[in-house]
């Protein structure tokens, strides 16, 4: 069985979705993040939020096209499986952990790799899973033949893809798990 995580800074606390504000609120939170220059977020350009948005429409609609039935019109984002080096995106790093059973994986989708480097045209290595998004049984099979990049590739040196993003289009579970955890 496969467990989904999500790397939060204590601080702020999980599930702080940029994609859920405002264009110019988020704006304002990621310029104050880069201000301060803490953490892997103050590295974003000012093209990110716009290139964020667009990936998420493409994902959407591309999960959509397989089959996905999302809820959400923006993703929350976790992760398949533990990955040690998000800890170090964070000033005080925490994780949630949640088994993907507790999840309807009609609302799941993934990426082998980061949405950002996995649709990036300049990522041009012919791997199979480049430009694509995967439904929850497709991911297993493609884990069975190529395993857990953050296994393979723990520092980066063999390419872009350092984990499995999974995008959860649904609220459920995740504000359950917020409230027994007493987040937010």
């Amino acid at each position: 069985m496969i467990y989904l995580y999500h790397y939060f800074d204590r601080r702020t606390g999980p599930f702080r979705n940029l994609s859920d504000l405002p264009q110019a609120r988020a704006k304002d939170i990621l310029d104050a993040i880069r201000a301060k220059q803490e953490g892997f977020a103050s590295q974003r350009d000012g093209a990110y939020l716009a290139r964020r948005t667009e990936l998420e429409q493409l994902a959407r609609e591309m999960f959509i096209k397989k089959g996905g039935k999302p809820i959400r019109t923006v993703p929350h984002y976790m992760v398949a499986e533990a990955c040690p080096w998000l800890l170090t995106w964070y000033r005080e790093a925490d994780c949630m952990k949640i088994p993907i059973t507790d999840f309807d994986t009609d609302t799941v989708s993934f990426t082998y790799g980061d949405m950002f480097p996995t649709f990036s045209p300049r990522v041009n290595d012919g791997r199979e899973y480049r430009y694509k998004v995967y439904r929850y049984e497709e991911i297993v099979e493609l884990i069975e033949r190529y395993g857990l990049p953050q296994r393979w590739n723990e520092d980066g040196r063999y390419g872009p893809e350092r984990y499995i993003e999974a995008q959860v289009w649904s609220d459920e579970p995740i504000e359950r798990y917020i409230e027994t955890h007493g987040q937010r």
